[in-house]
């Protein structure tokens, strides 16, 4: 597939005042979930509504998503739901900062760059999705597991996991 997995463009001249749904089919889920490491993505939307002031795009909305992904101890299938508010601002990418001019704002955090008259709702959405994905999330078995390989620092779980368990090797 060239281009983004969930490609939803919307051209911000034709911006109505109403909420605009989207969602991902069953192949877009898939390359999704490949493309964060997840064993599946099984229910990805978002509704939001979307303002245009001269240049810049406004969406304010919802994400909903029904994933599936490993347990960050024991590696286990760990079903997931995320439902969280979404803050966009779309900006022409002539209006970005460059990367030395680049200061840390949180107000600059969630701009996102197009050119032309397009921006991509569907990339977009990924984006926040990825950002929701907590990856260090726990199934009900990492007590378990962390019990039976002597884990006892909750930090050190996952990949995190034999470097502790060297640590604690004596010489």
């Amino acid at each position: 597939m060239s281009g983004p997995e969930f490609h939803r463009p919307v051209d911000r001249r034709g911006i109505a005042d109403a909420p605009l749904t989207i969602e991902a089919d069953a192949a877009e889920r898939a390359a999704l979930a490949g493309r964060f490491g997840l064993v599946a993505i099984r229910h990805l939307s978002a509704t939001l509504l979307l303002s245009c002031h001269k240049d810049v795009v406004t969406a304010q909305g919802r994400l909903s998503a029904s994933i599936v992904q490993s347990c960050a101890v024991s590696g286990e299938d760990l079903p997931v739901t995320i439902e969280e508010p979404i803050q966009l601002r779309f900006v022409p990418e002539a209006a970005l900062p460059e990367a030395d001019e680049l200061e840390i704002d949180a107000e600059q955090c969630d701009e996102i760059g197009y050119s032309g008259h397009t921006i991509d709702l569907g990339e977009a959405v990924a984006q926040s999705l990825a950002l929701a994905i907590d990856p260090y999330a726990c199934g009900p078995d990492a007590e378990r597991v962390r019990r039976e390989q002597g884990i006892t620092d909750r930090a050190a779980s996952g990949a995190f996991a034999a470097l502790a368990a060297l640590k604690r090797e004596p010489d």
